[in-house]
């Protein structure tokens, strides 16, 4: 009581009540007493608890007033709103009475008066109907056996009684025309059946009897609620009975499910099955259509050469306006169906020919459309276009990870193909030959390709369906296109890579030639001539392409299958296409063609626009970090999506061998793999551009100028490896070295370096025969090698004379002599003519005898030689026809001609 009369301020008060303990105020459960139990310490001191205990109750005092004065505080609003509470509890008593009252009197009036006076109504209501309906049965009753009546009648003779009985038969019948349910309802079945299995016959009896009813139009509204009908429920059937057969026991009520949900339920195994049963059965419904529509053209023009009412015209044209806006309309609810099928199902992983048929089997359903209402299925080449995208990114990402594998585990050795091998033998492009496809020109072929556009429904009329040939198309994989072991069934058509043990068909000098290349007797011949003059036997050489090459031409093939059906996705595809070719391009060039001596050899061995293509193919494909061979094997997926790894060659291909030539065998089927394969695109470039739309044909020919035709350009700085190594140039530079040009008379035997140098060809002509018992070496390969080699033989002749310091006129004879005696030994053994790069050596050397004036001229007109080699010129020339002073002004026209440059 102290402690609560104790007198505080609000502040101090406040204080008292923000020092209790949160857990106070935490729930109405909490148990004051247990917690200050647990809080007390093991050692108890009797102060400090009358301390605790009076803080406690300072606590308690604060709450107490404080409840209190809130309590005070509240006082008026508790009683006024307590008053109101009492007043409506007043207000639902009074209203509960009164409810109890009005539902007494309404049940009071209930059976008072609706049960007893209205039901006596209505009863006497259907009495009087039944007692009508009963004599109207009667007299129907009576009608049936009019027959019967009237055949007595006409037995007994009394024709007017029979009339009589006609004409009142025909009034009775009138009067009750009201009751044709059933006769509607049979009708109505009658016509529902012709919307799958029309039948000529069957539909005209219900027509004629429509028409008597004067139910025409009735009919043909009907007529189309049915073929909705037919197509919702026939479609509903085919996906269901899949859905089910493939869930086996499942529990699931497939059969209540919407169409759009049970196409999900549809598996990857029956989907193509169900796919064409489905378009199967929507074909027998739009042909049932088709040949309704036909059976009311040929009916009209009938009934347009017979006269009749004027009002049967009216009749016609809502009947045909009403036939041609149904067309429009079944066909839209056959695409609603067909794209929920198609969307219903991610395919984005099937195989490839699976999916081909996914694509035939829509193309042939669009093709359906257009001739049955002239659309062209925007809503299936929207669905079919986006699964095709997925499809073929996912698709093509896969391809060009398994060409980098291909390429990295290619050891370049000879695909033997038959010699008369073309990709269009291959299965991948059998379709170029039986495609609908804009390639088949009309020009060429109006009588073949006129049919097949003019009307399938014509086509399948007596029976069949078009969508019955794909299963048909898929079985037809029986190409064969490599070169057998032994001996192919025509002779001429031996591999070049088997022994010809039975060849009299062969020439004579032929079979000659091929010993001397097998057995080694005879003399070695150049390659280039034996070449020349085998040129007979190139018809039994195959193409030298590699596995590799085959795979890239197979999928190329696959690629155009897909646009072939699908144009929407054409320049995709093609983009794609590009793209393998590129990959495969740059995959040869890193390979065999990189090296950082191209550009000191001044042979400009690679064109500004191969350049600009490998750096093109670089900065758009190859994705450089994953490729860098400090990377990680894996490049993340972002990486992946758009780029490919840059390959690398295969650890088993050995270039640095100078018994292979440096792997010239290896180098000769990667190049000319890769020209083969740009002959194939330039073979299918026509192809391709009637496919590509009209906007996107400038990439397709920048593809081929730019891309295509730099194959060919890659002989020179993979063939130059080659050359560059297989010849001792070095040598020649030490010997030219050792030679004294400052003679003073005209010598009559040439230095040996000459003879050193041939010796050096000589030896790399017939490690060329040993290549190419490997493999044949084309004509145009065999030339950039000869003509690698002599260029560079030739400028390392140059060199050696720009490093003489002192030469005489006879000195300069002696070069000459020199260089005729090479040319000359060089002739014999190579076909190449001209000798590349004759006239630099015989223009540097015949550069001595030229007067100050002309020197000037020389040394402007000929940037083909080094800085170097000029003032070596114009040095060795002092003091003979050069004075000092003509010198300097030569040095200094040299000099301007290098500054650009630098």
């Amino acid at each position: 009581m102290e402690l609560r009369e104790q007198p505080t301020d609000p502040q101090a008060e406040q204080e008292i009540i923000d020092s209790i303990e949160e857990v106070y105020f935490s729930s109405d459960s909490f148990d004051t007493v247990q917690y200050e139990l647990e809080k007390l310490p093991s050692d108890l001191n009797l102060l400090e608890l009358e301390e605790y205990r009076d803080k406690l109750k300072r606590q308690q005092a604060a709450v107490s007033k404080r409840v209190a004065d809130l309590i005070l505080e509240k006082q008026p609003s508790y009683v006024k709103e307590l008053e109101r509470v009492t007043s409506l509890q007043t207000n639902l008593q009074l209203a509960a009475v009164i409810c109890t009252n009005a539902r007494r009197q309404l049940h009071a009036a209930k059976e008072g008066f609706t049960e007893a006076s209205l039901g006596l109504l209505a009863n006497q209501r259907r009495r009087q109907l039944l007692t009508g309906l009963l004599k109207s049965l009667r007299t129907i009753k009576t009608l049936q056996r009019t027959d019967v009546r009237l055949s007595e009648m006409l037995e007994e003779e009394d024709y007017p009684g029979a009339i009589q009985l006609c004409l009142e038969c025909q009034k009775a019948a009138s009067t009750f025309k009201h009751y044709n349910c059933i006769r509607w309802e049979q009708l109505d079945v009658a016509l529902s059946k012709t919307c799958k299995h029309f039948d000529v016959s069957h539909y005209t009896k219900v027509q004629l009897a429509y028409k008597l009813l004067g139910k025409t139009q009735t009919a043909m509204d009907q007529l189309h609620m049915h073929f909705t009908q037919a197509i919702h429920n026939t479609v509903f059937q085919v996906v269901l009975g899949y859905v089910e057969l493939c869930a086996g026991n499942a529990d699931t009520k497939f059969q209540k499910m919407p169409y759009k949900d049970l196409c999900t339920h549809i598996t990857t195994d029956s989907y193509i099955p169900c796919l064409t049963d489905l378009c199967k059965a929507l074909w027998e419904v739009m042909l049932s259509y088709h040949l309704t529509m036909q059976w009311h053209d040929e009916h009209y023009k009938e009934e347009e050469t017979t006269p009749g009412a004027d009002e049967s015209t009216v009749g016609r044209s809502y009947v045909k306006k009403k036939l041609e806006h149904g067309l429009t309309r079944i066909w839209q609810d056959v695409q609603l169906k067909v794209k929920a099928y198609l969307l219903g199902t991610d395919v984005s992983n099937f195989k490839y020919d699976d999916f081909i048929v996914v694509l035939d089997v829509i193309s042939r359903l669009m093709q359906v459309g257009e001739e049955f209402c002239g659309s062209k299925s925007e809503l299936l080449q929207e669905s079919i276009k986006r699964q095709s995208v997925n499809y073929f990114k996912n698709y093509h990402r896969t391809r060009l990870e398994e060409l980098r594998m291909f390429l990295e585990n290619e050891t370049w050795e000879l695909c033997p193909v038959k010699s008369n091998f073309s990709i269009a033998q291959l299965h991948e492009f059998r379709f170029m030959g039986q495609c609908r496809s804009p390639s088949v020109s009309p020009s060429r072929q109006p009588e073949s390709t006129e049919p097949v556009e003019l009307c399938l429904f014509e086509q399948y009329l007596q029976g069949g369906n078009p969508f019955e040939m794909q299963i048909d198309n898929k079985d037809e994989e029986t190409e064969d296109v490599l070169a057998s072991n032994g001996y192919e069934s025509d002779e001429l058509e031996k591999s070049v890579y088997q022994d010809y043990d039975s060849d009299s068909d062969v020439p004579e000098e032929l079979k000659q030639d091929y010993v001397d290349e097998q057995t080694g007797d005879g003399p070695v011949k150049s390659v280039s001539r034996e070449t020349l003059r085998s040129r007979k036997r190139s018809d039994y050489n195959a193409p030298i392409l590699t596995n590799t090459t085959l795979n890239v031409i197979r999928l190329v093939g696959k690629y155009m299958q897909m646009m072939n059906i699908l144009k929407p996705i054409a320049f995709d595809v093609i983009h794609c296409v590009s793209q393998l070719f590129d990959y495969y391009l740059y995959a040869v060039y890193t390979f065999f063609g990189r090296n950082d001596m191209y550009e000191s050899s001044g042979l400009g061995l690679i064109s500004s626009r191969l350049r600009t293509t490998l750096s093109r193919i670089q900065e758009s494909l190859i994705n450089m970090e994953a490729g860098g061979e400090n990377a990680g094997p894996h490049a993340s997926p972002e990486e992946r999506k758009e780029k490919v790894p840059s390959p690398h060659l295969s650890q088993l291909v050995v270039l640095t061998s100078s018994d292979t030539l440096y792997g010239l065998a290896e180098r000769v089927v990667a190049t000319e793999s890769l020209v083969f394969l740009a002959e194939q695109f330039e073979f299918l470039q026509p192809h391709l551009d009637t496919t590509m739309p009209s906007a996107k044909k400038p990439f397709l020919q920048q593809f081929y100028s730019q891309t295509v035709s730099t194959a060919s350009e890659l002989r020179k700085p993979i063939y130059w490896i080659v050359a560059a190594k297989a010849i001792d140039y070095e040598q020649m530079l030490l010997l030219m070295a050792g030679v004294k040009w400052d003679i003073k008379e005209i010598m009559s035997q040439h230095n040996v370096y000459v003879d050193v140098l041939l010796k050096e060809f000589e030896k790399f002509n017939q490690r060329l025969g040993d290549v190419s018992k490997i493999v044949r070496i084309p004509l145009p390969v065999s030339n950039v090698l000869w003509e690698h080699c002599i260029r560079l033989a030739n400028r390392t002749l140059v060199e050696g004379y720009a490093n003489v310091k002192k030469c005489s006129n006879e000195g300069r004879a002696l070069m000459q002599l020199d260089f005729q005696q090479f040319l000359m030994k060089l002739e014999k053994l190579t076909d190449l003519r001209p000798i590349p790069d004759k006239e630099f050596v015989e223009t540097y050397i015949k550069a001595y005898y030229l007067t100050e004036n002309d020197m000037e001229q020389f040394i402007k007109n000929h940037r083909e030689y080094s800085m170097k080699q000029l003032t070596n010129l114009v040095n060795v020339c002092l003091g003979s026809h050069i004075n000092k002073k003509a010198r300097q002004k030569l040095l200094a026209a040299i000099d301007d001609i290098d500054r650009p440059k630098r």
